[in-house]
This record gives structure tokens, sequence and C-alpha cells, in this order.
């Protein structure tokens, strides 16, 4: 039998030697994964690499702007970004704005920019229910972009995949760029704004799975946005969105002419107080007391609340609605009931 002390004088042998070992590893695990974890805030691009246009939208939390930095391309891992920026304690430091990256940037030398924030700001608020040449002139306005200038850039081909469906015979970007607040420097040309509001635009129907819930109504997203168009020109109250959506699938569920005066102030051209007699016998396919069904495309920019109206309308049957004092409106069921109300209200 073996001496009790030479058992051991063994085991401390192999103690000895065992710990060593595995401190080692341990070493090599720790240095690999900070190596891993250091080249996941190098640049996309070693060098070359593109210029990038990024939008940082308002109260935009880290996770949302580092999702949105990987979405284009500008930093290979989100999360990688946000426990760096946490680690920097600069997480809350963010600011919004519109920023010229690289490809070839680090995560620091990105974290470093949206710190200081853009070198100059404009704040355009474009409002809901828009049109393209509404947001012209207030650009124009603002100092930031002549309209015209901003208007052929609505009209140059635009590679999205949500635009690939719209018909050649629409006015341009009509209902796609999207109505939000936005921040541009002084020198940001048009179509950089352009792209911000196109961008945007397929940010929010990703969010919603908007193409799906659409589908699931029976519309194209065309469809869809046109109706949401309508909807956001005829609405003046939030909660009256939904049951105007519901009047228009009533109306074109039984064939009736959508008889909708927002589509008539669009096909004039220009806006009007009040509608004459013969402004409803406009030759327009966007003149809804003429033709049956939907005008060939969007009338407008609408928000997410009458995009939403659409995809979630009230079920009811009315079929006519009458403005009333204060931006509501009366609806009605039948023509002798909207006749009244149009009596008592105008």
């Amino acid at each position: 039998m073996m001496p009790v002390h030479d058992e051991v004088r063994k085991s401390k042998t192999s103690a000895s030697l065992f710990f060593p070992l595995a401190a080692a590893c341990l070493l090599v695990v720790l240095a690999a994964g900070a190596f891993a974890a250091r080249a996941l805030l190098l640049p996309v691009h070693d060098s070359g690499g593109e210029a990038v246009t990024v939008v940082v939208p308002k109260n935009a939390s880290t996770a949302q702007i580092a999702r949105l930095l990987e979405d284009q391309g500008i930093i290979k891992n989100d999360l990688a970004f946000r426990v760096y920026a946490r680690w920097r304690q600069v997480d809350e430091k963010l600011k919004p704005g519109t920023y010229e990256l690289h490809t070839a940037m680090s995560v620091p030398d990105i974290l470093r920019k949206l710190v200081e924030g853009p070198p100059d700001r404009i704040r355009i608020t474009v409002p809901e229910g828009y049109t393209v040449a509404q947001i012209a002139e207030l650009l124009e306005r603002k100092g930031v972009a002549g309209r015209e200038e901003f208007l052929q850039s609505t009209r140059q081909h635009w590679d999205f995949p949500f635009l690939r469906d719209v018909p050649a015979d629409t006015c341009g970007l009509e209902g796609y760029l999207y109505p939000d607040t936005y921040y541009v420097g002084s020198g940001t040309k048009p179509d950089k704004i352009v792209a911000m509001m196109l961008q945007k635009f397929g940010q929010v129907i990703e969010e919603h799975d908007y193409v799906r819930r659409a589908a699931e109504r029976g519309l194209s997203l065309h469809q869809a946005v046109t109706i949401a168009s309508m909807v956001e020109r005829e609405a003046r109250v939030e909660g009256e969105r939904p049951r105007i959506a519901g009047v228009i699938f009533n109306r074109l569920r039984l064939g009736m002419p959508l008889q909708i005066d927002a589509t008539v102030q669009y096909a004039l051209g220009q806006p009007k107080e009040q509608l004459l007699y013969r402004d409803l016998e406009i030759d327009s396919p966007y003149n809804t007391y003429k033709i049956t069904g939907l005008p060939p495309g969007p009338i407008a920019n609408p928000g997410w609340s009458s995009l939403r109206a659409v995809v979630e309308p009230e079920q009811n049957d009315y079929l006519y609605y009458v403005a009333k004092p204060g931006g509501t409106h009366a609806f009605a069921r039948t023509l002798s009931e909207h006749n009244a109300n149009k009596r008592k209200y105008q």
C-alpha cells in the first residue's frame, strides 16, 4: 500500500500543475473575448467605404439609435455599440439630428459625433396631411431648399421597396413623405431630405407590419396609403379617423362614388375654403364625385393615426358625413338623414 504522505504529495503536485494551466486558459479566453469585442468597435470598412446620411429621431433611445446604425451599415453590431456607449457613460447624451457618417468610422468616432450633435441644425416640422407641394413651400420658407429644386427631387427615381408598385401616373412621392419633425443642416441637399422622409415612412410601416395588415383587408400598400390620405384630409378630430375610414370602406363595397371634397381640392391644385358646384365638375381622375373607386394615388402625406385607421377602421353602417362647426362631423346612414344634417349644420 502506498504511504499516505506520498498520496498527499502526488495530489499537491497535480494541483500545482493544474491551476497555472487553468489560469493560462482563462487568460486566453478573456483575451480572445476582449479581442472579439474590440473588433466589433472597428469600422465596417478599413478603407474606402461610403458616406451615409443618418437621421437620429427626437427622443430616440440608445438601443433605437444602435439598431438604426446597424441597419444602415454604419456599425457592425448594435449590442457592442450600446455596451460601449454605456461604458463611456454617454448613452444619455446622444443628440437628435442629421449626420453625415461614414462606414470607415469606428464606434468611438461615431459616438463622438453623436455626443457633439450636428454642426448646425434646422428644425423642420412637417404637419400631417401636407401635400408634396406644401412641403416644398415649407422648406423654402425655412431657407433649407428651393421649392422647385425640392419638387424636382421628388420626381426622380427612388429605389425603395414600398415604391415599386406605385403607378406611373400618380403625382411623384405623394403619400410617402412621412410627416414628422426633422433636423437638417443648412447645407442639406433636397434629395437628402427626400431620402430622410422616405426612410422614416419605411421604418413606420415596417415597425407596424403594415403591408401585411393592409393585405388582410384586401388592399395593396398604395391603396391603403391612398385611403389614409383621404382620411387625413377629411378628419379634424382624432377619434373620427376610424369612423371616416369605415364610411369610405362602406361606399367602396357598395360601388358608390366616394364624393370626398378633399380629392376635388387636390384636383384643383389649390385650396379653397368652400367648393362650388362647378368645382365638382372638374375632369380629373382625382374627382371622386365623378369616378367610382379610389383615385390613382394619395392626395396628401398621412401620419400614423390615419394609416392605422385604414387597417383598424370602425365597423359601422354610415354612408355619409357632413362637417359641423368646431371640426367634428355628423354621420348618417341614409340620404334623408344626411340632407337633414346638411340643413342643420351648413
